[in-house]
Parts: C-alpha cells; structure tokens; sequence
C-alpha cells in the first residue's frame, strides 16, 4: 500500500510521460562516470554477441564440410582428386594440400629427415593454423566474462557513494534524496551481470564446440599421414566398407552354389 502510494505521489509530481527513476534519468543524473560505464557495458554486449555469431557460423561451415568430406572424400582415386571434390576453402582441404605439398618437399631436402616427422609436423601445423583460426575472440568473451560485473560494480559503488552525499547534504535519508543514486547503482550492477552471464556461456559452448572439431580435424590429418605413408594403400575404414559394400550380396549367393555328394563348389 505504501508502495502505492509512493509511485502514484512520484507520477504526479513528474511530467506526462516522463519516468524520473528511469535510465535515461539514472544515467543523467550520474554523470560522466555512470554513462561510461553504462557505454562499455553496451560495447561489451554488442562485441560479445558479434563474436559469438560469427564463431557458431565458422563452427557450422566446418561440421558441414566434415560431412561432405566423409560422403565421398576417401572414395577418389588419389588425395588430388578427393581434393579436387572438396570446397575451395574447406579446412579439411587445407589438410590434404599441405600435406601433399610436404611430400613434395621432403624429396628436396638436403639434410636426411625422416618422411614421417616431415609429413606429421607439417600436418599438424596446418591443423594448428585452423584451431587458432576458430580460437580467435574466444579470449574476448572469457575478458568480457570475467570484466563485466566488476565494471558494473564499480559503477554501483560510485551511485551508493552519491546517495551517501545526499543523504549528508539533505541531513536525513529520504526517499526522494536517494532513489536516483540508489536506482543508478542497482541498474549497473544489473547491467553487469546481463552482459557477463551470455558470455560466459557463449565462451563454453564455442569451446566445446571448438573441441569436437579439433577432434575430427586430428582425425582426418592421422588419415591423410597414412594414406601418404603408404602410398595409398590405408585407407581409413568407412572408406574400404563403402567400396566393398556392393560385393557382399556376389559373394553370400556364390558361397551358397549346389553342392555335389556334399561337397561345396562353386559358381
């Protein structure tokens, strides 16, 4: 009731349409101090949520080329020519030019290096080269989580300081005197913790995602390192499978040919 009461006074005294406690006037009441902070709070924000969409479309690009990779990549003839079926900037084709490009090179060294040291630190150098690319502005996101409230709290300790000026200045504690700083206090310390939470959960699962990635990106390099260690002849095993997969019904129909005195021949 009091409450009520106190609102409909605040409403009367304040012109049509205008809310005193509001943020505009929180923020203008505040100060220079108050609407920097209240700025970097938002930059933080606009920052963090670009980030984080720009990442989740790298992330999605990959995943979709890992998929196309595994439809039909280790099907070709040669590591050229299941590069050539890959997308112009495909990660994973990154990985098999570079590492075609290494075997290449290892014929032109001077110095005895084995071929499998050469062939592995250059593939994993270009798989590096691709994690630090999806890494990049995760760190903003961890600064931005770990930064925000604190910033938010420092603008709350300057409205709570203001408040107490007041206070000191009127010689009692209204309503009146100390809702604008107390109001501005609370709206930073709000405004920190809405800009922190999404990134601190947007850093989380960008990492996990990155994580998964990195993952199918070690695994597809381990494949092309065999497939140039031998010359073609290991061949991650989906591969072989869809390869003799249309074999299997020939043989279990050529196992079951008439037999003669009992004894199997076949077709």
């Amino acid at each position: 009731m009091i409450i009520n009461i106190l609102a409909a006074a605040g409403n009367a005294a304040a012109p049509a349409g205008e809310n005193p406690y509001g943020l505009g006037a929180a923020l203008e009441q505040g100060g220079i101090i108050a609407q920097t902070v209240f700025g970097i709070l938002v930059l933080f924000s606009v920052v963090s949520f670009y980030i984080m969409f720009t990442k989740l479309f790298e992330q999605q690009k990959i995943i979709n080329q890992y998929k196309r990779m595994r439809a039909g990549f280790w099907n070709a003839n040669s590591l050229r020519e299941g590069s050539a079926k890959l997308e112009k900037n495909s990660a994973y084709k990154q990985i098999v030019d570079d590492g075609l490009a290494a075997q290449e090179q290892h014929t032109k060294l001077t110095d005895p290096v084995e071929a499998h040291d050469w062939l592995h630190g250059s593939l994993g150098r270009s798989e590096n080269a691709i994690n630090s690319k999806l890494g990049g502005g995760l760190a903003f996101l961890a600064t931005v989580g770990a930064t925000a409230p604190f910033i938010g709290l420092f603008g709350t300790v300057v409205g709570i300081y203001r408040a107490l000026v007041k206070i000191g200045a009127a010689g009692q504690a209204s309503i009146d005197a100390v809702a604008g700083p107390v109001g501005e206090a609370l709206i930073m310390t709000a405004l920190g913790l809405v800009v922190a939470v999404p990134a601190v959960l947007g850093y989380n699962w960008l990492q996990r995602r990155n994580k998964a990635i990195a993952e199918d990106l070690s695994a597809f390099s381990n494949d092309v390192l065999g497939y140039l260690a031998s010359n073609g002849a290991v061949r991650p095993a989906f591969a072989g499978a869809a390869k003799t997969a249309p074999t299997k019904p020939v043989a279990a129909t050529t196992t079951t040919a008439g037999q003669t005195g009992g004894v199997q021949t076949r077709a």
